[in-house]
């Protein structure tokens, strides 16, 4: 048996996020001496041209003595994020079938002159 699989052989807490194609997976894990630690296993699935898919799985080890500081970084990032982008996804732009919600601005109005539109009546011709 590898000295991963025997390190992962002891599940003892486990939660999971779905998100569209990727899956999260946040385990507690025992090791040999009875000590804990969590594993983050991202499993993102790919659909092939003929319909048969796979997954690609990352996973990241966290030791207590990490937690804290790992803690710390990423409600630094979060938080940073969410405060100059927001919650708006922006790569759903990216899908295929994103279509592109147009706005009106208030100096666009009907009323407005077109600075480059001559309306020419085809009778004055």
């Amino acid at each position: 048996m590898r000295e991963n699989e025997m390190l992962e052989k002891d599940e003892i807490f486990s939660k999971v996020l779905r998100a569209g194609r990727r899956t999260y997976f946040f385990d507690v894990r025992a090791t040999k001496a009875d000590d804990y630690y969590i594993t983050i296993t991202e499993s993102k699935k790919f659909t092939e041209e003929d319909g048969s898919f796979h997954f690609k799985k990352h996973k990241i080890y966290l030791y207590k003595e990490d937690f804290v500081a790992f803690k710390e970084i990423l409600d630094d990032m979060t938080s940073y994020v969410l405060d100059h982008k927001g919650e708006e996804v922006i790569s759903e732009r990216h899908q295929k079938d994103f279509k592109k919600e147009y706005t009106v601005d208030a100096d666009e109005t009907e009323d407005s002159p077109k600075a480059s539109f001559t309306d020419i009546d085809f009778d004055d011709i």
